[in-house]
């Protein structure tokens, strides 16, 4: 048994870019809706930024948060600023699950954020892995 999960090591990138993918094709689901949904929404997601004591440009705020699920899942899509995207999603993740505890929501309403935060903090670490557009611009200028 261990012989075959050893075989599977030579896939590693592989299993990088479904990760990457599925995350990311997952996250623009979440984000298009929020990106689309225009100022009103964004205010509301911004005004609910209030509960961590964050009250700057609520309209700004609730945009920057749909561009960072939106952009950053397109860019995890596509393996391109894959670290930086996964920065701008572990920040947006982070922001999320502190509103929910702040607001004393029960652990199955941020638990999603919370550990969507420990994929994408694990991500800047991994990085995008070989099959990625990050790897082959990276080769391109190497070469």
């Amino acid at each position: 048994m261990d012989m075959i999960f050893h075989k599977l090591d030579k896939y590693r990138d592989w299993g990088l870019l479904i990760l990457r993918v599925g995350i990311g094709v997952m996250f623009m689901c979440h984000g298009f809706p929020k990106l689309t949904a225009g100022p009103e929404v964004w205010q509301k997601l911004g005004e609910a930024l209030s509960t961590i004591g964050i009250h700057f440009a609520p309209t700004i705020m609730g945009l920057i948060a749909a561009i960072s699920e939106f952009g950053g899942g397109l860019l995890l899509v596509l393996g391109l600023f894959t670290r930086p995207a996964c920065l701008f999603l572990v920040s947006t993740m982070v922001v999320a699950t502190l509103m929910h505890v702040r607001s004393g929501d029960p652990f199955v309403k941020y638990s999603h954020a919370l550990e969507s935060a420990i994929l994408f903090f694990s991500l800047l670490f991994i990085g995008p892995g070989k099959i990625s557009l990050d790897e082959k611009l990276s080769k391109n200028k190497d070469g």
